[in-house]
């Protein structure tokens, strides 16, 4: 079998899928068990490369998956398709969490990569090392010591 059944039928599968995919799109991140994040990877993956795709069949399709989320496939297809548009695959990283307490599961991270929080803190960086230039350019205040000599002669 080419997929994981997940304790569930088709159906619920098919939209627990759906669901948690429109949650990474949305929210660039979710927590989940190992076995479910590795099944949401494939299709969020998909919904990535339909979007660098851009034609109407690649939209239509992401659009059924995502239960006709407007919003999600707008996010699709306009910020991801940018952001991803020189990388081939691999828009998702699990980062291994610890088991969870009532079951012993396996918790995991599922994120998409390279997020654009940290093309955000690279102008204040620059800010603070202008800012330090600043303060160098000032001259130093005079010791106590020398300005009590000073005021003695």
């Amino acid at each position: 079998m080419a997929y994981r059944k997940l304790g569930v039928d088709n159906k619920h599968r098919r939209s627990m899928l759906a669901t948690m995919t429109k949650q990474v799109i949305n929210h660039e991140s979710i927590t989940t068990t190992e076995t479910r994040a590795k099944e949401v990877r494939k299709t969020v993956e998909k919904m990535i490369t339909y979007g660098k795709k851009g034609d109407l069949t690649s939209r239509r399709r992401a659009l059924a998956f995502l239960h006709n989320d407007v919003a999600t496939v707008e996010k699709v297809f306009s910020d991801l398709a940018k952001r991803y548009e020189n990388r081939n695959g691999g828009y998702t990283q699990i980062l291994k969490l610890t088991e969870r307490r009532g079951d012993d599961a396996l918790m995991v991270i599922l994120r998409l990569v390279e997020s654009p929080k940290k093309e955000e803190e690279k102008p204040e960086k620059k800010e603070k090392k202008a800012k330090t230039e600043k303060a160098e350019k000032k001259p130093a205040k005079p010791a106590k010591k020398e300005k009590k000599e000073k005021e003695t002669q």
